[in-house]
């Protein structure tokens, strides 16, 4: 059920919730999960054992209605979900995305317009590593509401800075 009121959340999954670099000390957890689908997504198990189950808690107590941005789509409930303790998620399907012969402005991400077109003159804030200054631009300019397009470091995945940013936002809108 998603809450008229609130902002939405979309969340990336590589790179935001999957960090890409070293292991913290100590290494990763063990992840032993029944979650984990048959098919193309049970290649990426074990990449779920690099996101923190910690993040699951802090995502929920953001005051925005968490969505799901990623190319993961409905696998992130099936293999991430469980792992955070997340309920279903909503999640955007890029699939039924126009892309057409759109002309697009120079380093747009594939998934700035969708996500505005989503959140459908909502406010949202979007956690990715893959934002520029091009992404942050045609927002700016073509967006009604107000928005917030957070980078997070891939190499690190989101941060306590990440989630005080995150926060404050929120609370602002």
């Amino acid at each position: 059920m998603i809450d008229a009121g609130r902002p939405f959340v979309f969340l990336d999954v590589d790179g935001p919730l999957i960090p890409f670099g070293d292991p913290p000390a100590g290494g990763y957890p063990t992840f032993r999960s029944p979650y984990v689908p048959s098919g193309a997504a049970q290649g990426w198990s074990p990449l779920i054992a690099r996101v923190d189950p910690e993040l699951g808690p802090r995502l929920l107590s953001l005051p925005g209605e968490p969505v799901w941005a990623t190319t993961w789509l409905e696998d992130a409930n099936e293999c991430l979900a469980p792992w955070l303790g997340l309920p279903r998620l909503p999640f955007v399907d890029w699939s039924l995305e126009e892309t057409g012969d759109i002309d697009e402005p120079p380093g747009l991400h594939w998934k700035t317009r969708g996500l505005a077109a989503w959140a459908g003159g909502r406010p949202f804030a979007w956690v990715d590593d893959e934002i520029t200054g091009a992404d942050r631009r045609w927002v700016d300019a073509h967006y009604p509401a107000r928005a917030l397009l957070h980078r997070v470091d891939p190499r690190r995945g989101l941060t306590e800075a990440d989630f005080s940013a995150l926060d404050a936002w929120l609370r602002s809108v």
